[in-house]
């Protein structure tokens, strides 16, 4: 147990996925995997334990934004001996070919900020996936009829932005969708030795205003949770 995390030694797996919502973990792991049992209720964030084709795995929400996935990935990785994390979520997207529904496979994670920054003082560490997960996710991806982008997202510390200078910057860079996480997990499992990948479905678009209706969300998340999942038990 943890001040986060109530599980008990060997109740979180060696894989775990990590949505922001705690009810989406809740839905993800009731949809997906099999002997599900609960494994953490501390101050609402959810975390589920149970087997996919055979294999444990963890899905635990992970809060919005880099500071309280921090919290959790600390404490998944360095207390239950997390070694593989993935980010399962949500991202707005940013180029004009990027749609609704498509999913975006994150090879880097560029941010201003993040919770790791002090550390690095004047140093501009460049976060990326884990070569192994994201050849993994592409192959994964390709049996599926979604469309399908791989390179570079933007965590960003703040929802409500009002920077339409860095946005243009960002689609002028090739940067594919904003979010508010994977930079720091990034980092963070450079830090400690581990895998990390985020694999995220487009829920509105930043240039043409388009957006999920709250209700499709979940249905239209159900590829992003399988390439996760075969990235990290390929066959």
């Amino acid at each position: 147990m943890t001040v986060h995390i109530g599980a008990k030694p060997g109740d979180i797996a060696e894989t775990v996925l990590l949505p922001g919502d705690p009810y989406r973990a809740k839905w993800a792991a009731e949809t997906f995997l099999t002997d599900v049992v609960c494994v953490n209720e501390v101050r609402g964030m959810l975390g589920f334990t149970g087997t996919w084709k055979g294999n444990r795995v963890t899905i635990h929400g992970s809060g919005m934004g880099m500071p309280s996935l921090s919290i959790y990935a600390n404490e998944l990785i360095r207390d239950y001996n997390a070694k593989t994390l993935i980010r399962i979520g949500s991202c707005g997207g940013m180029q004009p070919y990027v749609k609704i529904r498509d999913v975006i496979i994150a090879e880097t994670a560029s941010s201003i900020n993040t919770p790791s920054s002090a550390i690095f003082k004047e140093f501009n560490f460049a976060p990326c996936a884990n070569w192994e997960l994201l050849s993994a996710a592409v192959a994964a991806s390709k049996k599926r009829d979604v469309g399908v982008h791989v390179g570079g997202i933007y965590s960003s510390d703040v929802f409500y932005s009002e920077r339409t200078d860095l946005d243009e910057e960002m689609v002028r860079h090739g940067i594919l969708g904003v979010e508010m996480e994977a930079a720091e997990l990034y980092i963070l499992a450079a830090r400690y030795g581990c895998r990390a990948l985020a694999v995220l479905t487009v829920s509105d678009h930043l240039q043409t205003g388009e957006a999920l209706p709250s209700d499709q969300r979940e249905r239209s998340f159900g590829d992003m949770v399988e390439i996760a999942l075969e990235a990290a038990f390929p066959e």
